[in-house]
């Protein structure tokens, strides 16, 4: 041992200043590079304690948004209650969209279903308060007073007939229909057309709403009210 001693003390001293001479000349690049390690790790770790303290966002309706669920019931609810409210009106006016069919030749149907659309199920204000059930018109301006009444501006066009009572709104929608030129046509189709009735309606210019016969087919369909025509 005693003569290895000296021999490895030599080697030490030698790699020793080898070393020593590298870290002299390199002492700068040495020193970024721990400085830019030590920048990275302490980068990492703050990361990593982020990420595993934030509370996770749990999404326990799938894809859809929290707001479309919460607002689905009130909807159906909506429509639970329309349709009742249309099935009553349906009640009520039934009989007496038969006595029209079989007095004027207009289909139960279609008196029903634009009863239904033009007065919202006897909710609109034209209804309640003008029993207006047909939404039709008053074009006069020599009209005495409460003939009519105004719902939008002040457009005489836009002022629309008043009836003692709703049975009055249903006979005089009956003998527009039958008495205007522009549905003529109408009265050639078989009564139980209601889609012909329904698209003619439309194309003689009844509503200006382009998916008025649409709408009128759906409901038909819908509440069965072909159901009711002779």
């Amino acid at each position: 041992m005693a003569i290895k001693l000296p021999l490895l003390r030599n080697r030490f001293q030698l790699v020793w200043g080898l070393v020593s001479t590298t870290l002299e000349r390199h002492w700068l690049r040495i020193g970024l590079a721990a400085f830019l390690l030590f920048m990275l790790l302490e980068r990492n770790l703050t990361v990593e304690f982020r990420f595993s303290t934030e509370r996770p966002f749990l999404n326990v309706n799938g894809d859809k948004p929290e707001a479309e669920a919460l607002a689905r019931p009130a909807a159906l609810k909506g429509s639970s209650s329309k349709l009742q409210e249309q099935q009553a009106y349906v009640r009520r006016f039934s009989k007496v969209a038969q006595a029209e069919q079989e007095k004027f030749g207009i289909p139960a149907s279609i008196k029903l279903a634009q009863g239904l659309l033009e007065s919202d199920a006897g909710d609109s204000p034209i209804a309640s308060r003008n029993n207006n059930h047909f939404g039709i018109k008053c074009f006069s301006r020599n009209c005495s007073p409460g003939h009519c009444s105004n719902f939008s501006d002040d457009s005489h066009k836009d002022f629309f007939r008043k009836y003692s009572n709703a049975w009055e709104s249903w006979r005089a929608h009956s003998l527009m229909l039958r008495q205007n030129p522009r549905y003529q046509q109408l009265f050639l189709l078989e009564q139980d057309d209601y889609k012909g009735w329904a698209n003619g309606l439309a194309r003689a210019g009844y509503a200006t709403d382009p998916g008025y016969a649409r709408k009128l087919v759906n409901l038909i369909e819908e509440l069965k009210l072909y159901s009711y025509d002779g």
